[in-house]
């Protein structure tokens, strides 16, 4: 077995890889962690260059981990998380609480990733989180009840969106649809901005729609969308491999886009808030 010369593996290349892997695209990665989209790229091609393997391989829709990127994962997040406490030996101690608010309408995995780093790295900081529509975050944030909490809805007071991106129609990959026939529609069965926008914008173009799924639940509402079921509306990068995106070739109506917006108690301990502002701000841009 050729022998690794660990004095070549240092925090930098782990920590682009580690962006690079979580959120699967490398100009976010590079985003998220405030380097360039050609830096994060180089970095990456030294660490494949030390272990002599392929990390990763592009995808239709981002970069894929091979398996030995897999391989690499958890042993890359053990070493940063302890480079981290290393860090933080000699720095004021966090400590407090701290109640977040996170939207299950939006890529919820990237956000609780965000969380479970924040958490190992502030073990002093109870950290309460509240996933679910996004709809009533805004009272439970004026109530106190909420010290954090990312709002995801459309178009937004532009001083306070924080991130923007395309809002899209999606269908399972094989679906077919017929132009002379309701489009039957996945719905969440809630107030939210994802359900107003979808019947308006359908019914402003004059097609007709009918309800064919209707969910609490996104994960629920998402998988009715790939299996086939009923068309629905999506974040760009929430629409997976196995559906298509639709748009006005196929007679659907352009959508405003999906903005986060990130919303901040009156009372909440200031320098809590403020850390994990970053690791939810690094986590989306």
């Amino acid at each position: 077995m050729r022998k690794i010369d660990s004095s070549l593996v240092n925090s930098d290349l782990l920590r682009s890889f580690l962006a690079v892997a979580e959120i699967g695209n490398v100009t976010h990665a590079a985003a998220a962690i405030g380097r360039t989209q050609s830096a994060v790229s180089l970095q990456i091609q030294k660490l494949e260059g030390v272990f002599s393997v392929q990390l990763f391989e592009r995808g239709s829709r981002g970069v894929l981990l091979t398996d030995e990127g897999q391989r690499l994962l958890p042993a890359a997040r053990k070493a940063l998380a302890e480079i981290d406490r290393v860090g933080a030996l000699f720095s004021d101690p966090l400590a407090g609480r701290i109640r977040v608010g996170i939207p299950d309408d939006y890529n919820e995995t990237i956000l609780e990733k965000a969380l479970a780093r924040f958490a190992a790295r502030y073990n002093d900081v109870e950290v309460f989180v509240r996933s679910g529509c996004t709809a009533g975050f805004p009272n439970a944030i004026k109530r106190g009840e909420l010290d954090l909490a990312i709002f995801s809805a459309g178009p937004n007071d532009p001083e306070k969106t924080f991130f923007s991106e395309p809002t899209v129609w999606a269908a399972g990959a094989e679906m077919l649809l017929d132009r002379n026939v309701a489009v039957p529609l996945a719905l969440f069965d809630r107030d939210c901005w994802w359900r107003d926008v979808a019947t308006s914008a359908l019914d402003q173009a004059g097609r007709s729609w009918r309800l064919a799924y209707q969910s609490e639940n996104y994960t629920s509402v998402k998988a009715a969308i790939s299996a086939g079921l009923a068309v629905g509306i999506l974040a760009r990068s929430a629409v997976e491999d196995s559906m298509q995106i639709l748009g006005e070739p196929e007679g659907f109506p352009p959508l405003p886009p999906t903005s986060l917006s990130l919303l901040k108690g009156p009372n909440a301990a200031i320098r809590v808030v403020q850390e994990m502002e970053k690791a939810l701000r690094s986590a989306i841009l």
